[in-house]
């Protein structure tokens, strides 16, 4: 399953290791820390120029995603079934 982040930007939902709300980094000091040492590997990747409401952390890169972390929620957890070709 894929998940739509915002502009032209889809991750394959198995890749995604959390959501997080974009205002929650300043509640935690480890997610302050966590944001910092990714800006400065630059593995920071802005998926549109509007404001973000999220961070979405894969292995390798952190992506800035301007739909909130609920709705992207709900995403990963809608399960889409195609039907076969006959």
């Amino acid at each position: 399953m894929f998940i739509h982040l915002g502009g032209d930007m889809v991750l394959k939902a198995e890749s995604i290791v959390a959501i997080i709300d974009h205002h929650s980094q300043a509640l935690s000091s480890e997610n302050r820390d966590f944001i910092k040492s990714n800006k400065k590997q630059k593995a920071i990747v802005k998926v549109t120029k509007d404001t973000p409401k999220s961070y979405v952390i894969t292995e390798d890169e952190v992506y800035l995603s301007p739909i909130s972390s609920h709705t992207l929620k709900r995403r990963a957890e809608v399960v889409t079934i195609v039907p076969e070709e006959e």
